[in-house]
């Protein structure tokens, strides 16, 4: 049930005290996602001094999951759940909400462990990823055992570790956010399989490429942690025009991702380039491409070919500037969504800026 229908600004933003609007908002967002990463952290740190009564072996798993959440990241989860609170009207002094925006990144936190397994991928934010550092140490130390193995299996149960934690930290916020945040979780492990499967046909199908990258990473990038945010704050009359703004967000953030997977330089996105071609993803971009040019699949599928190769042979075809104009109109589209929210004008701002900084990042 609703409990808020006319717009109000969030406690703090400043709104009717001679402060600036937008500087308010930005001063209470930063000062929330600063207590979800003191969260994070508080969490870690105790359940590793728990574990560490239990053997100096267990703490190394803990250990491995604190080093990738220190390494940093956009927070770009964290950052659309507070903002769809603070839109509705929340309470910035509710620690709910920061548990809600902790347990978001600690599930992406999760998935990107696993997907790295899945991607055989050996660097994540400029540093190796948890199977290749736990696949060195099997090698270094002379363990039995295939050390590929041991380092996927050690990721695996890291990446299992988040996921426990996540669920975790959701049960401190408010319950009425657990309808959204089950199915955020679902649609994320639905996409991921669907991401896997596509990747082994390989077949040419934009249709399939493009609810992907909905289910995979759209949703639950953005849509369904400003629903979470709202309904945290007791908001569900905003749920078409968050979702509306979300679905076109979250496609505009994952054709910018193929793109910078593509295009990108691996030393700022902190992650090796071309690997959705390795790893035969069938992205949008590709799926595109391949419908203009069928020698792309051979570029691709047989060996003697290079990543340089694929990427002269996208730019031939025209298909990355239709892919940026496509990121335009979504976030045209996106923007237009919340014009009539019911929420204050400087939300619409701050939403309608995070829009372009999301679609147009270069990492």
């Amino acid at each position: 049930m609703t409990t808020e229908v006319t717009p109000r600004p969030a406690a703090g933003t400043g709104t009717g005290t001679g402060q600036d609007p937008v500087s308010s908002v930005r001063r209470i967002t930063d000062d929330l996602l600063r207590r979800v990463e003191q969260r994070m952290r508080s969490f870690l740190a105790a359940e590793r001094a728990r574990h560490a009564e239990v053997d100096e072996r267990a703490v190394l798993a803990v250990d491995a999951l604190s080093g990738l959440v220190d390494s940093g990241g956009k927070r770009i989860r964290p950052a659309f759940c507070i903002t769809g609170y603070l839109a509705a009207g929340g309470d910035p002094h509710d620690p709910g909400i920061v548990a809600a925006a902790a347990a978001l990144e600690m599930l992406h936190v999760s998935a990107l462990i696993h997907d790295d397994v899945l991607d055989d991928s050996s660097r994540r934010r400029g540093q190796p990823t948890v199977h290749a550092v736990s696949s060195a140490q099997h090698e270094a130390n002379g363990w039995q055992g295939e050390a590929r193995r041991f380092g996927e299996g050690v990721a695996i149960l890291v990446g299992d570790l988040a996921l426990v934690y996540s669920a975790e930290l959701i049960s401190q916020a408010p319950p009425q956010v657990l309808a959204e945040w089950h199915r955020l979780r679902s649609e994320l492990m639905i996409g991921q399989y669907l991401d896997v499967a596509a990747a082994a046909e390989f077949a040419v199908d934009p249709r399939l490429s493009r609810r992907i990258a909905q289910i995979k990473s759209g949703r639950y990038t953005i849509r369904r942690p400003l629903v979470v945010g709202a309904r945290a704050a007791g908001r569900t009359d905003l749920d078409d025009a968050f979702t509306a703004y979300g679905e076109a967000l979250g496609e505009a953030f994952q054709l910018r991702d193929d793109l910078l997977d593509a295009f990108g330089d691996s030393a700022q996105t902190g992650k090796p380039s071309g690997q959705d071609f390795t790893q035969h993803k069938m992205t949008l971009l590709l799926a595109w491409a391949m419908q203009r040019d069928e020698h792309i699949r051979s570029l691709i599928t047989e060996p003697g070919h290079t990543p340089d190769e694929v990427r002269a042979r996208l730019l031939d075809t025209g298909v990355p500037e239709d892919v940026e104009r496509h990121i335009a109109a979504l976030v045209e589209r996106g923007c237009e969504a919340i014009a009539d929210a019911s929420v204050a004008p400087v939300w619409r701002d701050e939403l309608t800026d995070m829009a372009v900084r999301v679609a147009y990042r270069d990492k």
